[in-house]
């Protein structure tokens, strides 16, 4: 991913940036200076104003060092020479020129669907370095995968029989292996828990059977040599994460103690680090989970297995910038409401769900700087035409005014690609920028706004007439 920009740019594909020592500044001075100014330049540079009034901004320095550390903290606590594969959840930022940067940065991708594993290839993700995980792959799904050589986690028995038939058919070099369901419990967001009892996710271990099956499955198929869970993410403690890689550690070494031979060679633990989005603070690292793994499971980490795991949100989220222009400030009940241009169609989950999904504000004057003065409660709303569009709520921030700025903080992951097409309000337009020693920021675009063209488009606009002869 270059950083050229019709008006800017800065270190070229590649040149990554090492894990820093603790407390050492990253180039650029810290994540929020470099807000700071990427803030300014992006009204000064014309990528934010009337014609672009929401765009959401990522932190490629930032990006790249979470990477860095994220190898750093696993190489830390597994011998030199152990397999380990990070691989980013697409889902949580699909955009190709992501995935390029993290492909350089050492990182791989793992996809749930035909369309992610067409951006992972398109970004020139190897097969080698791509996952593939769904609870509803199909024959053809499973046929692509297995002809590139990639690796496959069959989600249930009735999937791993139609892999059966493949393997029979053509031979694969695709690592293959099965995703359990430790049934460990949900965290705090229901939605996110996928350990739970009834979790639509892997095989559950602790059904009446199903483990004895599980094991005889493997024992019946001397290429399955994987075992895969994901707990969970966002809203889950540290400790449910850690149960679901030890069971799965403690049935890999049930499988092959069955077998008498090392068949299950590599343990995939999935991702689901929380990201703190109540501050700047970076909690919990991926540092401090892969020492937790040590601690508890340290025959998983002591050479014999392979690792993969599937971070997305906690290597993208506090990244992220959306960044808005207010439109108008009106009161309404003694209120200050801010509309802005940021509501449901980017950040849906935290309109739809404001307990679990939080985020912090920052104001901005017109010009980029940040907004000076008393903070009193105002509401900041989204576009949409329906009362419940807004990012936050009675929020203490210095008053706003027409023309100011807000930005949506820790928005990296989740909020950029997951539009959500209300009022056919158009995707906005994501750029990634640095920041110079000096203090200079250069933007590269890694996607434009959608045009109304396309909406129309995308909305049946090439066949008008489909339902008139009908």
């Amino acid at each position: 991913m270059s950083l050229d920009h019709d008006t800017a740019g800065t270190a070229g594909p590649g040149q990554g940036v090492p894990a820093p020592a603790d407390g050492a500044p990253l180039p650029g001075g810290s994540a929020r200076a470099r807000r700071d100014l990427a803030v300014r330049a992006a009204v000064d540079q014309g990528v934010l104003g009337p014609d672009a009034p929401v765009a959401g901004l990522l932190d490629v320095t930032g990006i790249r060092a979470s990477a860095a550390a994220l190898a750093a903290a696993f190489a830390a606590v597994t011998p030199p020479g152990t397999p380990v594969l990070h691989a980013f959840a697409v889902k949580a930022t699909p955009l190709m020129p992501v995935l390029r940067l993290l492909h350089e940065a050492g990182i791989g991708a793992e996809v749930a669907s035909p369309g992610e594993l067409a951006l992972a290839r398109a970004a020139g993700v190897p097969p080698a370095r791509t996952v593939l995980d769904s609870p509803a792959k199909t024959p053809a799904e499973l046929r692509e995968a297995l002809a590139l050589g990639i690796a496959v986690n069959a989600d249930n028995p009735q999937e791993l029989a139609r892999i059966d038939a493949l393997v029979r058919s053509a031979p694969t070099a695709s690592p293959l292996g099965v995703r359990v369901n430790p049934q460990v419990g949900g965290g705090s967001i229901g939605a996110l828990s996928t350990a739970t009892a009834t979790s639509k996710f892997g095989v559950p271990l602790r059904d009446e059977g199903a483990r004895d099956r599980l094991v005889q499955a493997f024992l019946d198929r001397p290429w399955l040599t994987r075992l895969h869970a994901h707990s969970g993410s966002q809203g889950m403690p540290l400790d449910l994460l850690v149960q679901g890689v030890e069971a799965t550690y403690e049935l890999a070494e049930e499988i092959n103690a069955r077998a008498g031979r090392r068949q299950v060679d590599t343990v995939d633990i999935g991702g689901g680090l929380p990201v703190n989005f109540g501050s700047d603070d970076e909690r919990p690292t991926h540092a401090e989970y892969a020492r937790l793994l040590k601690e508890r499971v340290p025959g998983l980490l002591d050479g014999r297995y392979g690792l993969v795991t599937e971070f997305g949100r906690s290597l993208l989220a506090k990244h992220g910038v959306l960044l808005a222009r207010v439109e108008y400030v009106k009161q309404a009940g003694g209120r200050a409401v801010a509309v802005t241009h940021a509501g449901v169609q980017s950040a849906t989950r935290t309109v739809y769900a404001p307990e679990s999904w939080p985020l912090r504000i920052v104001a901005y004057d017109a010009a980029g700087r940040p907004r000076q003065g008393p903070a009193t409660g105002q509401d900041v709303a989204g576009p949409a035409c329906f009362a419940g569009d807004l990012l936050a709520t009675d929020r203490p921030l210095p008053p706003l005014a027409a023309g100011d700025l807000v930005a949506a903080l820790d928005t990296g992951a989740y909020y950029f690609a997951h539009h959500y097409s209300y009022n056919s309000l158009p995707r906005p337009a994501v750029h990634g920028y640095a920041v110079g020693a000096d203090g200079t920021v250069r933007f590269s675009r890694v996607r434009a706004q959608q045009t109304t063209r396309e909406i129309v488009a995308e909305a049946g606009g090439e066949a008008p007439d489909a339902l008139r002869g009908l």
